[in-house]
């Protein structure tokens, strides 16, 4: 999806049902800042593909909006490119905790024939992970040749969330800070990350953007935009009255 003269989207990339995934690039005069990688190396090969065609001649880049397996399941595959990944000092996963994502993953399989069978296999195909080279401590500006870009913190979903602006498009990837349709992904946190993510709804709420591509869900344009982000905002500020993620098991109910 185009989004403007040097913003794309690719949007619904597979992951558990009902939840997809998106990701997108930012294409300078020399070079293109592919935002997140999908989950697994056949989404890899899709964005890589696009980012690749839509301005030939540029060298690649990657940024990783966050440390979910999600966004950073498609690493291996730029890395064997060569590509450098920019991505959250925090972003240190293990081997270990990959294997765990992909039993999860299998266990979501609701036929049992094919759970038996770990058909999760097949999405996970020459997936292997691999952790960002290039890290990220704190706000910068990146210049992709005659378009500069706003590297931005935004904590709270988790520490290493980061989102991407483009000022002279008005166009914001901003990973899980934000979902359109989707509730916010709460459970990993406590009351206080939820307010530090309030804080990053403020930042991003004060840039305007005209277009915003969530971490999952349609991509949010013109009077969407404010209204998506009062929605996460609503969520987290109703979680944090009653102590608990709108999405936890409530025993006492």
């Amino acid at each position: 999806m185009r989004l403007s003269d040097r913003c794309f989207a690719v949007t619904g990339l597979g992951y558990l049902p009902p939840w997809t995934v998106n990701a997108g690039f930012i294409t300078g005069d020399e070079a293109t800042l592919v935002i997140d990688t999908g989950a697994n190396a056949a989404a890899a090969s899709t964005i890589h593909g696009y980012a690749s065609v839509a301005r030939p001649s540029n060298r690649l880049l990657v940024l990783n909006t966050e440390r979910h397996f999600d966004h950073i399941g498609g690493n291996g595959y730029f890395r064997e490119c060569g590509i450098d990944i920019y991505g959250h000092t925090s972003i240190q996963r293990t081997d270990d905790e990959f294997l765990a994502e992909i039993e999860e993953f299998n266990g979501e399989i609701s036929n049992p024939a094919r759970r038996a069978l770990r058909e999760s296999k097949v999405f996970y195909h020459k997936t292997r992970l691999v952790n960002p080279n290039c890290p990220i401590s704190e706000d910068f500006r990146m210049d992709l040749g005659n378009c500069q870009i706003e590297i931005l913190l935004t904590p709270g979903h988790t520490p290493s969330n980061i989102s991407v602006y483009a000022p002279s498009d008005g166009v914001l990837f901003c990973g899980d800070c934000l979902v359109n349709g989707y509730l916010p992904n709460l459970d990993g946190g406590s009351a206080a990350d939820w307010l530090i993510w309030l804080k990053s709804l403020d930042r991003i709420d004060a840039l305007a953007p005209r277009i915003v591509v969530a971490g999952h869900g349609p991509v949010a344009k013109g009077e969407q935009v404010p209204k998506l982000i009062a929605s996460v905002r609503e969520v987290l500020e109703q979680a944090i009255a009653r102590g608990q993620s709108p999405t936890a098991n409530r025993l006492s109910e």
